[in-house]
């Protein structure tokens, strides 16, 4: 059947002003690696930001060779290569929101941070992962130029408590963890506004997360630890939160959605394979009655939230149960 040309359709058959298509979601382009396991990188962040009702725009940045346990190796992608694929698409799609993920070497946080300079009224989210599994001289280079060129246009950082530390506040050697405040401080010190903390150690067996600004904490949420490994939680926690912010959301509001859909998409988590349980962003489509009984019973994952120590490190040997 031939489709109608609408410039030959009768007016009294055309659609009325109510019935006309809705506006399209909101679009949050992702920088991030692919990762071949699915648990995060581009496809964990496809996943979650389609999960959320926005529309992800992927654009590699490197390519990791890991499964669901550990990382093996990476390669990094060309520069130009990462600028082409985003503008090709900016001059046809408007974002509302950016995701920053692993972007593979000091040259693509660069290349990234070309195309974000472009768009200063977009909402940023920056996750930085742990790179441990990179070499000393890979990972200083990386964070040198992450603190200089990313955080300077982030609206919210994301990331372990240790790992941020490590970035934010290396030469720390206080008897104590820096609080989340400190660590907002040392952020905005180089321009980012708000820094959301996960994985803070708390007495018994409890861990916090939690978003904080130069002038103290805003918001969090405190998690009980269990048995379990987890990996993806972080891409997924951030790409929720980007999500979030397209459609307006402000970064408190956001950032309780977003660690509430993150509890239930481990709770929800299957393990794939012989390594660590995946989130599963789409646990509300599961039929009534499904929803997280393979990951409770199925997989070895408790019905429970979790921040693990992000998305290109291995994961931790435990997760954090949500309080509810």
């Amino acid at each position: 059947m031939s489709r109608q040309d609408p410039h030959l359709q009768d007016p009294q058959d055309a659609a009325p002003a109510d019935d006309q298509e809705s506006p399209p979601p909101a679009c949050v382009m992702s920088f991030n690696a692919s990762d071949p396991s699915g648990a995060g990188g581009s496809a964990g962040d496809v996943a979650t930001i389609a999960a959320m009702g926005a529309h992800a725009l992927p654009v590699v940045t490197a390519i990791v060779m890991r499964d669901t346990a550990e990382v093996f190796d990476h390669h990094t992608l060309d520069g130009d290569c990462i600028v082409e694929q985003a503008r090709s698409i900016l001059e046809d799609v408007p974002v509302a929101a950016w995701k920053v993920g692993f972007l593979g070497s000091a040259e693509g946080i660069s290349s990234v941070a070309e195309v974000l300079s472009d768009y200063p009224d977009v909402p940023l989210v920056a996750y930085l992962p742990s790179i441990s599994w990179l070499d000393e001289e890979q990972q200083q280079s990386y964070l040198d130029a992450f603190r200089e060129l990313v955080l300077p246009q982030t609206l919210v950082l994301v990331g372990n408590h240790k790992t941020l530390s490590d970035c934010l506040l290396p030469d720390w050697d206080a008897d104590r963890p820096a609080s989340p405040r400190e660590l907002a401080v040392a952020a905005n010190q180089h321009g980012a506004a708000h820094v959301l903390v996960t994985g803070i150690g708390l007495p018994n067996q409890f861990i916090d997360n939690v978003l904080a600004g130069p002038q103290g904490a805003i918001t969090g949420e405190k998690f009980e630890r269990f048995e379990a490994s987890f990996v993806g939680a972080g891409d997924t926690l951030s790409a929720a939160l980007a999500a979030l912010l397209s459609v307006g959301s402000e970064p408190h509001d956001a950032v309780g959605e977003a660690l509430a859909f993150l509890d239930q998409s481990l709770e929800a988590g299957f393990r794939p394979g012989m390594g660590n349980v995946v989130p599963d962003r789409f646990f509300w489509a599961l039929p009534p009655g499904e929803e997280g009984e393979e990951g409770a019973e199925g997989t070895g994952a408790a019905p429970a939230a979790a921040t693990d120590e992000l998305t290109m490190d291995e994961p931790p040997s435990r997760g954090p149960r949500r309080i509810h």
